[in-house]
């Protein structure tokens, strides 16, 4: 497994543990279909939770969130909506999160959560 694969794991890991921590119970991860990946699918309280996670070892590169774009975004959306149509889960409140994991070599894990970013 490439470095950046073995990076991208170990954030969805951390970002995973992070939102079970904060009360959320994972339904689903990296669920793929023709459209894309979902990264996370948790459910909290009354609304399923669709995160996009991004890692990153360092800000060199910007800030993980801002690999975020609108057409990301979109894209989330039309997943998020499919998701819910082959689940049954049609009728619960949804909402897209972005989580930012900024993993510095000998270092503890920045872990920063967003809610409601569409």
């Amino acid at each position: 497994m490439a470095a950046k694969d073995e990076l991208g794991r170990r954030g969805e890991d951390l970002a995973a543990a992070h939102l079970r921590a904060q009360g959320y119970r994972l339904l689903d991860r990296n669920w793929r279909c023709e459209l894309g990946e979902i990264d996370l699918v948790l459910e909290h309280g009354p609304e399923t939770v669709f995160v996009e996670v991004k890692t990153r070892s360092g800000t060199g590169y910007g800030h993980p969130l801002e690999a975020v774009t609108v057409v990301k975004l979109a894209r989330l959306r039309r997943l998020a909506s499919l998701w819910c149509e082959r689940h049954g889960a049609q009728r619960r409140a949804i909402r897209i999160d972005a989580v930012s994991v900024i993993a510095l070599p000998g270092t503890e894990p920045v872990i920063e959560h967003l809610e409601r970013v569409f």
